[in-house]
C-alpha cells in the first residue's frame, strides 16, 4: 500500500504554510489515489497536532477521507486513511 508522509517539525511556527502543505498532501493523496497519509506534527506541546486536527475536522476535508487515526504508540503522529 502507497503511503504519503508530511513532517510537520520544519514549519511548526508558520501557520500560514502549514495549512498549505496539509491541503496539499490531502490533495495529493486524492489525486493519486493514496490510501493513507501519515502526518508528523511532533511530540512538543500539543498545540501543532490540535491544529492540524481542526483542520481535518473541516467538513469540506472530512469529505475527502474515511478516517483519521491518532496513534497510540506514538503521540506525535497521525495517520489519515483514505478509502478509494
Amino acid at each position: 500500500m502507497a503511503k504519503l508522509k508530511l513532517d510537520l517539525h520544519d514549519i511548526y511556527n508558520k501557520g500560514d504554510k502549514i495549512e498549505i502543505e496539509l491541503n496539499r498532501i490531502v490533495q495529493e493523496a486524492v489525486d493519486k489515489r493514496i490510501e493513507l497519509v501519515e502526518i508528523i506534527p511532533g511530540k512538543g506541546s500539543g498545540a501543532l497536532k490540535k491544529k492540524v486536527l481542526r483542520f481535518l475536522d473541516q467538513k469540506h476535508i472530512r469529505a475527502l477521507y474515511h478516517r483519521v487515526e491518532k496513534d497510540d504508540k506514538n503521540f506525535g503522529r497521525i495517520f489519515i486513511h483514505f478509502r478509494f
